[in-house]
């Protein structure tokens, strides 16, 4: 699992809302923390990442453009997106990023372990329809 923003701090939040086992049905994670735009880029044509989880505050790359960017730059095989923003009146806006999912901080463990394990499911679900 990806983990981008240019705050280690953010990073490290996410990180530890996120638990390593969010579901026990999704098994346990590792993280991938990427604090610049060319890491990330370079996890994800790798095909290393199962989940990105991007920063929509992040500097000077943000995570609403960057997941946008990735959803039409690697069409086969990109990874499922979760943005996370910093006001709930930001959620509509994330919709244009086409992410898979928005969490909003500060980030409630609970919700985010949910919500990871939702976008890990469907993911699932839809590589094993592709076959």
């Amino acid at each position: 699992m990806l983990v981008y923003s240019h705050r280690p701090e953010v990073r490290e939040g996410i990180v530890n809302a996120v638990g390593r086992r969010p579901a026990p049905d999704v098994g346990r994670v590792t993280f991938l923390e990427a604090g610049g735009v060319a890491e990330v880029l370079a996890a994800c044509d790798a095909g290393e990442v199962d989940l990105a989880i991007l920063d929509g505050e992040a500097q000077p790359t943000g995570g609403m453009g960057l997941a946008r960017q990735l959803r039409h730059e690697i069409v086969k095989d990109c990874p499922p997106m979760i943005l996370t923003v910093r006001r709930r009146d930001d959620r509509w806006l994330a919709t244009w990023s086409q992410a898979d999912a928005v969490l909003v901080h500060p980030l409630d463990p609970l919700e985010t372990a949910e919500v990871v394990a939702q976008v890990l499911r469907e993911a699932q679900a839809r590589a094993v329809v592709r076959g």
